[in-house]
């Protein structure tokens, strides 16, 4: 994938909402031109504070190179039916979801490109070398991370615009990893979300199970808890050391105890296209 150290107009609707607020964080520490919008009393405040000047909607869209729309997934279909129309041709714009764009939600165009990003967060096995690394868990602060994009052109130079405008607001980024928008979809929300994310509450259930029910000590199911699940992460996908015979053992009792034997049907097209459903309060996904 083709990189630039080239400087680019950039809007950011949403730019004082949650994510907006990191995406504008790190666009204020390049060189870019970057124009900020916030429709909310609370984010333009939010904006104003930390020193950025707003710009209405519609003048900041209409000569950005990419426009990145930081707002939340069910308000993506009306904001890119208002913006996408006053888009210059050849632009792009970033969505910071798969979901809408993989739904069909987005207002589309022909001479606008579409594009959707999405942070890997640092990683579990990340070597972190500062306190400020080691306390940024979600990324874009100080600990690196990878990015995942899909664009749909194969212009260079429109993803050298992508993918510049990713490393930027994601920043500190080691690679950004190129897929399609269906695959981002796969990846987020089944992956990562579905499957992962659950992962992580049954952990915190455990926990509570393991402490409230069973009256162990907190601190103590806390800590063999959180050390097991880094061997467990590394002995399962880096390979670190082999279970051992009694462990694998009981891994199979947990395996036949809790999960479903049809589990993997979470990654097939109609059960992504119903979870999106329900993310996304449709009765369907419309494509």
């Amino acid at each position: 994938m083709t990189t630039t150290t080239e400087t680019y107009t950039i809007a950011v609707i949403g730019a004082g909402g949650k994510m907006g607020m990191r995406v504008s964080n790190n666009l204020a520490d390049t060189a870019h031109d970057v124009r900020y919008v916030e429709n909310s009393p609370a984010g333009r405040q939010r904006t104003l504070d930390a020193g950025r000047t707003l710009t209405d909607a519609a003048p900041a869209v209409a000569d950005a190179d990419i426009v990145v729309l930081a707002v939340p997934d069910l308000a993506l279909g009306p904001v890119s039916a208002e913006l996408v129309p006053l888009m210059k041709p050849g632009s792009v714009v970033l969505t910071l979801d798969p979901a809408a764009a993989y739904a069909g939600l987005l207002t589309t165009r022909e001479d606008v490109v579409q594009a959707v990003a999405h942070p890997c967060h640092p990683s579990v096995f990340l070597q972190r070398e500062t306190p400020e690394q080691w306390a940024d868990t979600f990324g874009g602060i100080a600990a690196p991370q990878d990015a995942i994009a899909a664009v749909e052109s194969d212009d260079p130079a429109v993803q050298a615009l992508v993918e510049a405008t990713v490393r930027a607001i994601y920043a500190p980024v080691i690679d950004v990893h190129w897929v399609t928008i269906k695959q981002l979809a796969q990846l987020e929300p089944t992956l990562v979300e579905t499957i992962a994310c659950m992962i992580g509450a049954l952990l915190k259930e455990s926990l509570d199970e393991a402490v409230n029910t069973m009256g162990i000590p907190e601190a103590a199911a806390r800590s063999i808890l959180l050390g097991h699940t880094q061997v467990a992460l590394a002995n399962s996908l880096n390979g670190d050391n082999p279970f051992s015979d009694a462990c694998l053992i009981a891994m199979d009792y947990g395996r036949e105890s809790i999960i479903k034997d049809d589990w993997k049907k979470v990654f097939r097209d109609d059960e992504l296209d119903k979870n999106l459903a329900r993310m996304l309060h449709l009765d369907r996904i419309r494509r």
